[in-house]
């Protein structure tokens, strides 16, 4: 072998050494990325199952509380009355694998300032008359709402914005999606930047079979598999065609 093929051959080889410590390095990274993010959900999810079992908060508890964000899923039983004439239709929302309507209702808590849209529960939609509505009982008198604090609910995607009149939105009971803000501008209700998730068994013609929110921890210990088993790929060929392949190549002394 001549000096300057000696030296090609060094060259490679600890550029396919830095290219190999390169990548392994950073999959080795990215697969105890994903592990810290599988933790912090899991940890997050701990503290949501954990606020779910707090004592419910009625209508005083709750207007004592300065961040009502940060106590989001925990229970509330609250006593007011149902604003009937603002109810809303979200639809494309399934529950049970059936497609149907979010139904909300504006709520006025008795002794505070604010009007809380309650996600009261789903019904079927009418696949022969899409503008006809199931019935839905909102009884006039003081109510006690039992449920969960909860964000807005869930956006899907749509063409237009919920938030512009039209024919799904705008002064319409049928909506894709509902923009808290928006709806409390157009409406000038002194609307709640969160919502309460009303629970219990079906009433009113309202099933409530919620779907638990999930936290995706699954799929992070998944692409953290991913990485690892990349990484040890790498190893394996690394070590494969640098020092067992060549040694398998040459010839057997005499």
């Amino acid at each position: 072998m001549t000096a300057a093929a000696s030296r090609w051959r060094s060259l490679r080889f600890w550029m396919i050494t830095l290219a190999a410590v390169a990548g392994i390095a950073l999959t080795q990274a990215l697969g105890f990325w994903q592990l810290s993010r599988a933790a912090q959900k899991e940890a997050l999810q701990a503290a949501i199952e954990a606020r779910k079992h707090l004592p419910a908060l009625d209508n005083r508890a709750l207007s004592a509380i300065k961040d009502v964000a940060a106590e989001v899923h925990r229970p509330v039983a609250l006593r007011g009355r149902w604003l009937a004439r603002h109810t809303v239709y979200l639809d494309n929302r399934q529950m049970g694998g059936h497609p149907g309507f979010y139904v909300l209702t504006a709520f006025q808590p008795e002794g505070l300032p604010a009007v809380v849209m309650v996600q009261r529960g789903w019904v079927p939609r009418n696949f022969l008359n899409r503008e006809q509505l199931p019935p839905v009982e909102t009884p006039a008198s003081e109510v006690l709402v039992q449920g969960r604090l909860a964000p807005a609910p869930s956006r899907l995607f749509e063409f237009s914005s919920s938030a512009a009149p039209g024919p799904e939105s705008g002064s319409s009971v049928i909506r894709q999606n509902l923009d808290l803000a928006a709806y409390g501008a157009q409406t000038g209700l002194p609307v709640a930047p969160w919502t309460v998730l009303q629970t219990g068994a079906a009433s009113e013609g309202l099933q409530r079979d919620w779907p638990e929110v999930a936290s995706g921890v699954g799929k992070h210990y998944g692409y953290a598999f991913q990485w690892f088993g990349l990484s040890g790929l790498m190893a394996i060929l690394y070590v494969w065609y640098q020092f067992i392949a060549p040694r398998r190549r040459r010839p057997a002394a005499s």
